[in-house]
């Protein structure tokens, strides 16, 4: 699923997304999402994809957490 649909759902959820990046042309594409609007049928579909709640636990394993915040 592309970056902007992803935030797009996201914030068609409710919620604000505060994406991280490193590079500048990922944060342009990260503020293009606001302007997306996913429309029933799409996000009925990612529903149907990627169920809310279907996805869970640590981001990271403990030895990538570790390296967090170095």
């Amino acid at each position: 699923m592309e970056m902007k649909a992803t935030l797009a759902r996201v914030a068609a959820q409710g919620a604000v997304p505060i994406p991280g990046t490193k590079r500048r042309a990922y944060l342009e594409e990260n503020a293009r999402a606001a302007g997306v609007e996913l429309t029933a049928a799409e996000l009925g579909a990612l529903e149907g994809a990627v169920p809310t709640g279907a996805v869970s636990g640590a981001r990271d394993t403990e030895e990538g957490l570790a390296l967090t915040d170095r």
